[in-house]
């Protein structure tokens, strides 16, 4: 019973929670990035490189047993058991890190400016100003002889 408790005490810690949000928000991120590469960005550098679809290219390694050689697609290669290197997929993975590894940069670099500013905001503010040790009036810091009293200072 013991046991129990103590994994319902870790599951129920702060931490856990926020973790288990991270991934979830990030696995609908990761969706997102991916629909925003396959979808929008690849298309038109497919065309300007020469209408060439990334997500189907790829090199066959060795041909499939079903089916003679050249594949439409990746898929096609797959289904004929061909063994084939996915060049396209890696592009398309690394073009989705990237905007990734970008937005979580543009993130970071904005909360870190926000606590800068809330460093400088949260700073004590510049002494100007020190008491007079005989009447106790306020006085400029450099001042080396009080106005009121008329007394040296140090």
């Amino acid at each position: 019973m013991s046991v129990l408790k103590e994994f319902r005490e870790f599951a129920m810690r702060g931490n856990v929670i926020d973790l288990a949000v991270g991934v979830v928000i990030g696995g609908a991120f990761g969706a997102i990035v991916k629909s925003l590469v396959d979808d929008v960005i690849m298309p038109p550098i497919g065309l300007l490189v020469g209408n060439v679809d990334f997500a189907n290219l790829f090199v066959v390694l060795k041909e499939g047993a079903k089916a003679a050689a050249p594949y439409a697609s990746v898929a096609a290669a797959k289904e004929a058991g061909a063994v084939t290197l996915n060049i396209g997929l890696f592009i398309n993975a690394l073009v989705s890190f990237t905007i990734v590894a970008f937005a979580i940069f543009m993130l970071v670099k904005v909360i870190n400016r926000l606590k800068r500013e809330e460093k400088v905001a949260d700073a004590p503010a510049e002494v100007t100003t020190k008491e007079c040790r005989y009447c106790l009036s306020s006085i400029p810091v450099k001042a080396t002889r009080c106005p009121c009293c008329t007394s040296q200072l140090d």
